[in-house]
Formats: C-alpha cells, sequence, structure tokens
C-alpha cells in the first residue's frame, strides 16, 4: 500500500503478486492489482482483478466503483451502468460513483436518468465546479433530445417551433425567431409563454406598440403572470421615455 500510493506501481503490483502467489486471497490484495492495471490503462485486466475482489467482498463499493469505470472505458456501456447502479446503492453519498453512473447513462442513451443524477453529483459537492459543468452540459443534451423526440412525435408542434424560435433569439437573429413564435402562436393561439417572448424582442428592437400588444396577448392567456406584468411595465416605461 506504501508503494502504491508513492507512485511504484511496479514494486506494489510485485508484492500483491507475491501475496497472491502464496494463496494470500484478500479481497484488498485483488482490488488492488486492479486499481494499478487500471491506472496503466489495463482495463481487461483491471476488470478480472476486481471481479476477484467482488467475490470475495460483493458489498464492496469501491470495486464496483472502480469495475464499472474500467466497463465504460472498454464500451461496455450496459454492464458498466449495471455495476455503477450497485455502486450507488452501496454509496449514494459518494459523488464520483453517480457522475460515472451518469456517463454511464448518457452512453446508453438515457438522457434524462443522466441528468437527474448529475443534479444529485452537484448536490452531494456544490463547490466543485467540474460537476456543475457536467450538470449544465447535460442539461443541454437533454434539450436538443426532447425536441428531437418532439420532431418525432410531432413535426408540426408549436413547442418545436417555440423551441426553435428560442434558439434564434439566442443567437440574436431576432427576424427569425419572431417567424418562428408568430408560426408557434398561429398553430397553438392559447400556448403560453410564446407571446411574452415574442414581446421581449420587439421590446428589444424599440417597437413598443407592438412589445405591449403581445404582452397583453399573454396577460389574457395567463392573468396572473409575474414576467408579463413586469415585462408590461418595462416597455410601458421605455416607450415613455422615447
Amino acid at each position: 500500500m506504501a508503494a502504491l500510493k508513492s507512485g511504484d506501481l511496479d514494486k506494489a503490483s510485485q508484492i500483491f503478486a507475491e501475496a497472491l502467489q502464496q494463496g494470500i486471497r484478500h479481497p484488498l490484495v485483488y482490488h488492488n492489482l486492479g486499481v494499478i492495471a487500471q491506472m496503466r490503462g489495463q482495463h481487461q485486466a483491471a476488470v478480472s482483478y476486481f471481479r476477484e475482489a467482488l467475490a470475495l467482498e460483493p458489498a464492496s463499493g469501491a470495486s464496483r466503483l472502480l469495475l464499472g469505470a474500467s466497463l465504460l472505458a472498454m464500451q461496455k456501456n450496459i454492464e458498466a451502468k449495471d455495476e455503477l447502479r450497485k455502486a450507488v446503492k452501496l454509496m449514494p453519498r459518494l459523488a464520483e460513483a453517480r457522475l460515472q453512473l451518469a456517463k454511464a447513462m448518457q452512453a446508453t442513451g438515457e438522457q434524462l436518468p443522466a441528468a437527474e443524477q448529475l443534479c444529485k453529483v452537484v448536490e452531494l459537492a456544490p463547490a466543485e465546479p467540474e460537476y456543475a459543468y457536467q450538470m449544465g452540459k447535460s442539461w443541454m443534451q437533454l434539450s436538443g433530445w426532447s425536441y428531437q423526440q418532439i420532431a418525432r412525435i410531432d413535426p408540426h408542434s408549436a413547442r418545436l417551433q417555440q423551441g426553435l424560435g428560442q434558439e434564434y433569439a439566442d443567437q440574436e437573429k431576432y427576424d427569425l425567431a419572431l417567424a418562428a413564435f408568430e408560426w408557434a402562436a398561429k398553430t397553438a393561439p392559447n400556448l403560453p409563454e410564446i407571446h411574452l417572448m415574442m414581446s421581449e424582442i420587439l421590446l428589444k428592437q424599440g417597437k413598443y406598440d407592438q412589445a405591449l400588444e403581445e404582452v397583453e396577448r399573454e396577460q389574457k392567456l395567463v392573468p396572473h403572470s409575474q414576467a408579463a406584468r413586469e415585462l408590461r411595465s418595462e416597455i410601458e416605461k421605455a416607450r415613455g421615455a422615447s
């Protein structure tokens, strides 16, 4: 263990191998041989060692976690996901276990469960910026996946046009955004949020009367909308100043 901690993998590997030759079948021996193999990128060997360790100590969360990580590196994603689920069950408060499970879920196309796991990762380690980044990246991927599902189910969906309009708005392509929102509003006249988004763009363009008309339409649909009320006040203030 001292040799392993100091980074002397050759010496550590030799000592653990000698232990096996002497008939010492202990889960820590197999586990640490797996750790060494994994550090060397020898994932097939690592998997064999971790499985030996787990045969002796099935409740070892650490061996489950590292087994799952090596299986994931070998692109055996379904097997990896199964092992990482067990690791999370054994170590529910360990952020790294949930992070690896999220990666396995992403690899098997389970975008929503992966995003949920990453939210839990951030809850467990809120001061770790990398975890926050991975969560944001996951939700962006989930957003794209959601629109793909909408397009598959109903290519003419107003929500699809709304999403497209939001993408154009984020890129400051306001004319294209308005066209998409207008199509969405025409397709689903009683759908909230669309007129609000149109009003925000029109305000940015200095088209105060049109912006006011759109926010009024939004308020008819959602009379108690705080966002619509605040936007209307902003429009009226801007129009008065002009």
